[in-house]
């Protein structure tokens, strides 16, 4: 094998934690100047899901959404247009995949300012520290990071091919006039909120009473309610078992109890995500997975196999695109820029969920602190109330908020927030609670008048 065929350091998966790790390696690498090769393997467009099928575009269509809330809002606050305001859904499809392709362009273009190798085709092992692209050429590499990511789940049931993925959402070249979402995620309930407010008629199937079952009681009773008052449809304690056309070539959805469901233009499956890491030859790597095939790391990232690590939602933990870059990049400051003991932190990491209205959370839920300090040194401050925007509309939409707060002294140990500006809000939030902000010290922060995040300084 020639030293063409040899690197330093190869990445499995140009996403953003593979291109972030990789970036970060060629910094230090290329500083040395010992002629170290770092090389990214990638089957489809750089970038991963977050940039293509994710984050990225899906925050350009909760934007459009909020666009249509204010037009909905602006007759309130004096506004009025002449006609009917018409809403063309393949124009904005056609701005936000242009920018996801001028993105794509970005990530190549840095990657070979860094003199990173980009290797097209679909990687997988052949042996310890041998990947094989594409069945053909065959390299080695000194460290090998796995950042393969996931894909959504379809569950395996008649007629699932009639239904689409949320990747398959962004394929969509009109707006579907009738919708069933099928999930109870983050994801199902920000595609649910995009369709319905630009205008499709929308029902979400969840498998128990409430969704979002991982996150605060607060944050989804305030949401579930929110969203049946806005008009969007809820199946409860249902799964669906089978889809098929009806004569008028609409979907019809049948429930594990036999209830057919009203047919719909459009079902989307938003059950979960699964790793990719079945067909990536892991076993001939001598490394291990779990029982849902997350790919077994320790808390610097290492696999089962030596010289081997992986980032990102394939390790099945905290499935967020900035987690997987900062655990990327940390992982490569450990490796390339001696600083051993540097990993990431996988506690108060702050999250966002932009659903209509968002949310923004961070650290322990009331439920989990309580089982891991006792009910007896938990103490939650909580306020609600309806947000000065709708002040002067018909139209009421209500804030929650909820603080956590352990032991005497009162440590934050969580923050949730439902209402408008919390994506933007929990941030500087978050940064208080990693750094072990007490309730006093929140007290005794001056409050900025008039907004929404000063509820989180005058709670009582």
């Amino acid at each position: 094998m020639s030293n063409s065929n040899h690197f330093t350091y190869l990445v499995l998966g140009a996403g953003s934690g593979g291109i972030a790790s990789a970036r970060r390696a060629a910094k230090h690498l290329n500083a040395r100047g010992k002629g170290d090769r770092i090389g990214v393997v990638e089957v489809t467009r750089t970038g991963g899901t977050c940039v293509n099928v994710g984050c990225v575009p899906k925050k350009v269509m909760w934007n459009t959404a909020f666009i249509k809330e204010m037009i909905n809002a602006s007759p309130s606050y004096g506004f009025k247009f002449g006609g009917e305001v018409k809403f063309e859904w393949p124009i904005i499809k056609k701005a936000r995949d242009d920018y996801i392709k001028r993105l794509n362009g970005i990530y190549d273009n840095n990657l070979a300012k860094d003199g990173i190798v980009k290797l097209s085709g679909y990687g997988k092992f052949v042996g310890p520290k041998e990947i094989q692209v594409s069945g053909g050429e065959k390299y080695t590499a000194d460290h090998i990071l796995i950042a393969t990511g996931g894909k959504p789940n379809v569950p395996d049931v008649p007629g699932k091919e009639l239904g689409i993925t949320s990747d398959g959402f962004f394929e969509l070249e009109d707006l579907p006039k009738s919708t069933l979402v099928v999930g109870a995620g983050y994801i199902a309930v920000e595609l649910a909120g995009v369709l319905h407010t630009l205008g499709s008629e929308t029902t979400m199937a969840i498998r128990n009473e409430q969704f979002l079952r991982t996150f605060d009681d607060m944050l989804h009773h305030t949401l579930l309610t929110q969203m049946e008052n806005d008009g969007v449809k809820f199946v409860k304690n249902s799964s669906i078992i089978s889809l098929e056309k009806n004569a008028d070539g609409k979907i019809v959805a049948t429930t594990n109890n036999n209830v057919k469901l009203p047919p719909v233009e459009c079902v989307i499956w938003a059950i979960g995500r699964d790793p990719n890491s079945l067909d990536i030859g892991l076993d001939k790597a001598g490394i291990q997975v779990d029982k849902n095939n997350f790919i077994k790391v320790d808390e610097f990232q290492n696999t089962t196999a030596p010289g081997v690590y992986a980032v990102g939602d394939v390790c099945g933990k905290l499935l967020l695109t900035p987690v997987a870059i900062a655990a990327g990049r940390r992982l490569s400051e450990r490796l390339f820029n001696a600083k051993d003991g540097l990993k990431f932190e996988y506690e108060n990491v702050a999250t966002v969920i932009f659903s209509h209205p968002p949310i923004g959370t961070v650290g322990l839920t009331e439920k989990e602190a309580v089982e891991k300090y006792g009910k007896e040194n938990i103490k939650c401050y909580n306020s609600t109330f309806v947000n000065m925007f709708y002040s002067v509309q018909s139209h009421k939409v209500k804030t929650s908020m909820k603080l956590v707060c352990q032991g005497e002294n009162e440590k934050v140990v969580g923050i949730h927030i439902i209402g408008d500006s919390s994506d933007e809000i929990i941030q500087g939030f978050a940064v208080a609670v990693k750094m072990g902000a007490t309730k006093s010290d929140l007290d005794n922060t001056c409050a900025i008048h008039p907004t929404a995040g000063e509820e989180l300084v005058t709670m009582v």
